[in-house]
């Protein structure tokens, strides 16, 4: 932006005289612009110019062009001119300097007689440049005026407000447009106090209005106009409410000027009106109804028993409704977990029926195929009564930091085994994905499952995606209502199937419910993942196409670092003991039987105990104990508090939790404390004698033969 006001514009066309005079004020640090004639000056000015200095001879010829610039100039703009007269030959008066003094370039004008002194020359420029800040000054001053008044003149029009000046010196009244329209004039008319602001006003409010007008100007008063009043449009006829206010300006004990704003309340005053009415007649009800109740007691007494009785009929019939579809969904549950288990009970009661009636007979040669029967409905009973736990989130998850890529690339050699040739499984897992927190072995049987379902929504073949990202859910996120705020891993299962509509999407995930044919699935394969996926902290969401195939993503808590990665998974035989010591606490006669068994085939000596009570004795005795395994849900002190007891005892004391289902136990990373194990029934003999081995201390107890002291 170019500095205002700092440059000055010299024309003397004669010798040096324009060189002499910019020389002049150059040295004292003015800018100076040399112009060849009256033109160039005139097309030079502008808020950058200072002030105008000119000698008597450029005066000769272009001064119109510069007249017409001067009078296009903006009213606050009066360009300051300095003009050098020529020296007078005599002491006579000079006709042609009077001449000069009167010239009509400028009203803002000066003019010095030649020769003049340097310090003349300069207090003249000086204040010249000094006048002409001035002028900026009043310019700016000028535009905040016109902007405040543009604002005013806004907020009035977009609050309907109008605007009124009157002088009671002279009685002149000035209305603006707004006003003028709530006084029912929409002409030009001239307005006065007595026939335009007394003569509009209703006439039961006239006498009050013009009151109040002349308290206001009343001298030594306080000058405040607040009023509301009715008005009868002049032109138009129409009653109007107005609300005024305003003020009077005082001058020597007198008043000037009395200003102040109208608004139109009609529209309030009619809803005062309605609402006043409402009352009146709501007070006229009020009374009519304490009539009809002083009359009407008993019967309103006798119809109040009546619907009481009614709303207890109600809701007896409401309580046994709900109890009814409590027993259907209990039915369902019940039904479908009957229908299973009886089929797997019929292949392990069968099998183990037949293996003895083989054995007896002493034909042994097929007698493993039936026991591995047996054993396979054993499992699938085990695999059914985890998905229950899954569903109700009361399994027993082992969470821990996972790596994602390589869960999910260890997986894939699983379900390339699993699957049909004509499915091809793809893994694509972004880089940024980093580890999870999870249950391995669940999320391995999670996505089994799902590869499961895919197989069977692809009977052709069809492509198995399987994909890893990390996302940020917040708290407004379509479709993963409960989930907490926070940084998740999505693991995805996407297959090119047959794909469900949109009315089965909603039941995919209730228990027992499934698309397959009768006798073909439990319907409890994605309930199980969904219990899986919320009790770890996340969560489940599905989307299908029919006919494009079906997308299930699991949102699991991202883990703050990195997972250490298992690249290959070593088989180990069953390891044994070496005569060590093991405390069995456990209330079922017959695992503690199978469990005690187990271990003296394993080569270690145990301690019997069926509950708490009886376990105390042993760990506070002299007996040498090198590990604990108790049932979690004990009669009485549960395995835990159990733990603590021990604890007092043996400080260092390894303790395994064995557990079929305890709701405290669900999450194990909260329930065991340190040099704690658990491990969940029903379990192999590899996984036990693995979780022992991993647990007991290197060095044998003395015993060397396996022995049982019950107790």
């Amino acid at each position: 932006m170019r500095p205002e006001g700092q440059r000055i514009l010299v024309n003397a066309p004669f010798g040096r005289d324009a060189e002499s005079v910019a020389s002049l004020l150059r040295d004292q640090n003015f800018t100076v612009v040399i112009c060849r004639d009256l033109v160039e000056v005139a097309s030079s000015i502008g808020e950058e110019i200072g002030a105008i200095l000119l000698t008597e001879e450029a005066l000769s010829r272009d001064v119109e062009t510069l007249k017409a610039t001067l009078q296009r100039q903006p009213s606050w703009s009066d360009v300051p001119f300095v003009l050098l007269a020529a020296q007078r030959s005599s002491r006579a008066p000079n006709a042609r300097l009077s001449q000069l003094m009167l010239f009509d370039l400028s009203s803002n004008s000066v003019v010095l007689e030649r020769p003049l002194g340097r310090a003349s020359l300069i207090s003249a420029v000086a204040s010249a440049m000094r006048l002409r800040q001035k002028q900026f000054q009043l310019r700016d001053r000028l535009k905040e005026l016109d902007d405040s008044e543009t604002r005013l003149r806004l907020a009035t029009s977009a609050a309907g407000i109008g605007t009124w000046d009157f002088d009671p010196a002279t009685g002149k009244l000035s209305w603006d447009r707004r006003c003028r329209s709530m006084f029912g004039i929409q002409s030009e008319i001239e307005v006065n106090y007595a026939d335009s602001f007394i003569a509009g006003i209703h006439p039961d409010d006239r006498q009050r209005a013009d009151d109040a007008v002349q308290k206001a100007l009343e001298p030594g008063g306080r000058g405040n106009y607040d009023i509301e009043f009715r008005t009868i449009g002049i032109e138009d006829g129409v009653e109007r409410w107005i609300a005024a206010k305003g003020g009077a300006i005082f001058a020597k004990g007198a008043a000037i000027r009395f200003i102040g704003t109208v608004i139109d309340i009609s529209e309030r005053k009619r809803t005062e009106e309605a609402l006043a009415a409402s009352e009146v007649a709501l007070r006229a009800e009020r009374e009519a109804l304490d009539e009809l109740n002083r009359t009407l007691e008993e019967r309103v007494a006798q119809r109040t028993a009546e619907l009481e009785n009614e709303m207890s009929a109600r809701s007896r019939a409401e309580d046994a409704l709900r109890q009814a579809q409590k027993m259907e969904a209990v039915g369902q549950l019940t039904g479908g977990i009957a229908h299973d288990f009886n089929n797997m009970l019929t292949g392990i009661i069968g099998g183990i029926n037949i293996a003895k009636r083989r054995i007896e007979g002493g034909r042994l040669d097929d007698v493993n195929r039936f026991m591995d029967a047996a054993t396979d409905s054993a499992n699938r009973a085990a695999a059914l009564i985890a998905r229950l736990l899954a569903f109700s989130r009361r399994q027993t998850l082992d969470a821990r930091s996972v790596d994602v890529a390589s869960q999910l690339n260890a997986t894939k050699d699983l379900l390339e085994r699993t699957l049909p040739e004509t499915i091809s499984v793809e893994i694509l897992v972004d880089a940024e994905t980093g580890s999870v927190i999870a249950d391995v072995n669940q999320l391995e049987s999670a996505l089994l499952n799902l590869a499961i379902n895919a197989r069977d929504a692809m009977p052709d073949g069809g492509q198995l995606t399987i994909t890893g990202s990390r996302r940020q859910v917040g708290p407004s996120d379509d479709g993963l209502t409960g989930l907490r705020p926070g940084s998740y891993v999505v693991i995805g299962v996407s297959d090119t199937g047959v794909g469900m509509p949109a009315e089965i999407l909603d039941k995919v995930f209730e228990p027992f419910f499934t698309t397959k044919p009768i006798g073909q699935g439990t319907g409890l394969g994605l309930s199980m993942i969904y219990g899986f996926a919320q009790q770890s902290g996340g969560g489940a969401k599905i989307h299908s196409v029919p006919d494009e195939g079906t997308t299930i993503e699991l949102f699991l808590p991202a883990a703050e670092e990195e997972a250490a990665r298992d690249d290959h998974l070593e088989t180990k035989a069953v390891p044994e003991g070496r005569g060590q010591t093991v405390l069995v606490v456990e209330d079922d006669d017959a695992v503690r039987l199978l469990v005690c068994d187990l271990l003296a085939d394993l080569s270690y000596c145990t301690l019997e105990a069926s509950q708490a009570d009886t376990a105390i004795p042993i760990l506070s005795g002299e007996h040498s104990i090198d590990l604990m395994i108790s049932d979690v849900g004990l009669p009485g002190m549960n395995g835990r508090q159990l733990a603590d007891v021990a604890r007092q005892y043996r400080p260092d004391l390894p303790i395994l939790f064995v557990t079929g289902y305890a709701e405290n136990a669900a999450i194990k990373a909260s329930f065991l404390g340190t040099n704690m194990a658990m491990i969940s029934k029903p379990f192999t003999v590899e996984a036990l004698a693995a979780k022992i081995d991993e647990m007991v201390a290197a060095e044998p107890a003395k015993g060397i033969n396996a022995k049982r002291q019950h107790t």
